[in-house]
């Protein structure tokens, strides 16, 4: 029976690290967007051969900088952003070909 308690405590601990945490502060004073978000290089067909989180916005895609790709789970799960587009609400704002996010929470599928 301890066995069975030690066996359901550790898969409940793994499957609540495997969740993303939203990265950054919200701040209500700023507009939340809801972006499209994925690999940039294997989803939005961006130049590079290395991995790296995009979101498109207005139609376009942009690399993201202040947060990353591992930084939301397994990039090559089933749901991860390698192997699909996820939604996101996220605020920040573009400088040059980039998209600085001050708070990025991925969305449930």
């Amino acid at each position: 029976m301890k066995k069975l308690f030690f066996l359901l405590a550790f898969a409940a601990s793994f499957a609540a690290s495997a969740q993303s945490k939203p990265a950054g502060k919200l701040d209500a004073s700023k507009p939340v967007l809801e972006l499209e978000a994925s690999c940039g290089s294997c989803n939005f067909k961006m130049p590079g051969k290395e991995c790296y989180l995009a979101v498109k916005y207005e139609g376009k895609a942009y690399a993201v900088e202040g947060t990353g790709l591992d930084d939301h789970g397994d990039a090559h799960e089933e749901k991860g952003f390698c192997m699909a587009v996820r939604k996101a609400k996220v605020q920040g704002n573009l400088k040059g070909d980039k998209f600085v996010v001050s708070y990025f929470e991925l969305l449930k599928p």
